[in-house]
């Protein structure tokens, strides 16, 4: 847990000072904010070719978010990993990530989003946008009033969190 009774700067704000340009600036895949631009959740994505189900590309990305999470100013009470097949949300308490809290198909809920989703390959880049739109949804609800997997989000209550905010990319 980070003591906030001491002068700290952020993880981004040190990768920042330390890069070169503003591509090299390594950060999650998205970020939500909540209504009151409170960091909420960090996601980490892999499309195609890549997957979650490989034990060592989930460890290593398991590994960034606990990079991400403990270098960060305040705590992040969520965390996410998004691939083609699932959608694994973990909650972080400022020192442990948990085993997954809710898992979801992907396919399930980013369908509502792209209909074609399971009708081609569905690459990182893309996989992030759409995985932002579906966490947009819930913040300000442009493209449905109720989002796919609202009632899950709700349960863990993640979805509460997300009324109001924004996202990041």
């Amino acid at each position: 847990m980070v003591d906030s009774s001491k002068q700290n700067i952020t993880w981004w704000e040190i990768t920042a000072m330390q890069a070169i340009n503003l591509e090299d600036i390594d950060r999650p895949d998205v970020i939500a904010l909540d209504k009151e631009e409170q960091l909420i959740l960090i996601a980490e994505v892999k499309g195609f070719p890549f997957s979650f189900t490989d034990k060592k590309t989930k460890k290593y990305a398991v590994l960034r978010l606990i990079d991400y999470l403990q270098l960060a100013k305040t705590l992040i009470p969520f965390a996410m990993l998004v691939d083609v097949e699932n959608i694994l949300i973990f909650k972080w308490d400022g020192n442990n990530l948990s085993e997954p809290i809710l898992c979801l198909n992907t396919a399930n809920v980013l369908s509502y989003y792209e209909p074609e989703f399971n009708d081609k390959k569905i690459f990182s880049f893309y996989l992030t946008g759409l995985t932002e739109a579906w966490i947009s949804d819930f913040a300000y609800h442009w493209k449905l009033e109720i989002p796919p997997a609202s009632k899950e989000m709700a349960e863990i209550g993640l979805l509460q969190r997300l009324e109001g905010g924004t996202t990041q990319t």
